[in-house]
């Protein structure tokens, strides 16, 4: 919810969709169930991914998504509360683009959208 808001309060000009869990992403991803229509879920040009979301956590739709030749392509960012070495060595395994902690406070996590949103939507080239 924080960074939905930081990412509203950071003026990026993307549309942005919200799943609540890795099985949702997977089936948005893959246009399962309510997410069948590709016209109301379209692929995104990025994914912010939370390592510790339920069901099937960010690790394994990382995974999943990573080995896909049909999603592979798409940046994966990391960004979650874990400062694990583990948890920043086992991602970028799994073909993460970026691990971001997510800074404490509000004011931090505006400007951190705003640093992946010029990154990711203005500065570098993404295949279609």
């Amino acid at each position: 919810m924080l960074a939905r808001e930081a990412l509203a309060e950071s003026r990026l000009l993307s549309e942005l969709y919200v799943v609540r869990d890795g099985e949702e992403l997977l089936d948005y991803l893959y246009h399962r169930g309510k997410y069948a229509n590709p016209k109301s879920s379209p692929r995104p040009g990025l994914i912010l991914l939370d390592l510790n979301m339920p069901k099937k956590d960010g690790r394994e739709a990382l995974k999943e998504i990573k080995n896909d030749p049909k999603l592979k392509q798409i940046p994966v960012i990391v960004l979650t509360t874990s400062k694990a070495e583990e948890d920043i060595y086992h991602t970028y395994d799994l073909g993460a683009n970026s691990f971001i902690i997510k800074p404490m406070d509000f004011e931090s996590l505006v400007e951190v959208m705003r640093t992946i949103g010029k990154y990711w939507f203005e500065i570098v080239e993404l295949p279609l």
